[in-house]
């Protein structure tokens, strides 16, 4: 099975993980509470723009690769791996399910998102406790997953639902 079918494909996908990048490197407010610098950050509403506007594969190589990305430039390498797993399969998820209504119905985006959304909190659970080897440190960094999840249900959804509405995919 081919990753890309055309250069075109490649090239929109490039973009897609320059964005969510871009949207996580510098729209971030870095929270006070966590033990282990967390942070608030609009790429998690990137992806799922991406995710439900794009499909599930281009949603889970944007979130994979375009935060890795940021953990490796903003000096978290050790977290890397785990994000772009983490971050992979949330895209994934989230365009897998909104794609069953073509992402344009409300009722299956906010359930992609809030599935992709518990998803991503276990997993970044998991990824503290690897890395610290502390079950309660992780538990300072969920309310900042909570509230990027929160950001991506009010404004990620209805930005793709008006997106999907102006068609502006038949242009790409």
């Amino acid at each position: 099975m081919k990753m890309f079918n055309s250069t075109k494909d490649m090239v929109i996908t490039s973009l897609l993980i320059g964005l969510v990048f871009i949207f996580t490197k510098f729209i971030n407010i870095r929270l006070p509470i966590s033990i282990n610098g967390g942070l608030i950050h609009m790429g998690t509403v990137m992806l799922v723009i991406t995710s439900i506007n794009f499909g599930k594969k281009k949603g889970a190589i944007s979130g994979a690769f375009g935060m890795a990305i940021f953990d490796i430039v903003s000096g978290w390498t050790a977290w890397a791996p785990f994000t772009f797993v983490v971050r992979g399969v949330m895209g994934y998820i989230i365009g897998r399910i909104s794609e069953k209504k073509d992402g344009k119905s409300v009722i299956y985006n906010f359930i992609a998102v809030i599935i992709g959304g518990i998803w991503m909190i276990g997993g970044y659970y998991l990824t503290e406790y690897i890395l610290y080897g502390n079950f309660f440190a992780p538990v300072t960094s969920i309310p900042g997953n909570a509230i990027q999840i929160a950001l991506a249900l009010v404004i990620g959804i209805p930005l793709s639902l008006i997106i999907k509405k102006s068609n502006v995919n038949k242009y790409i």
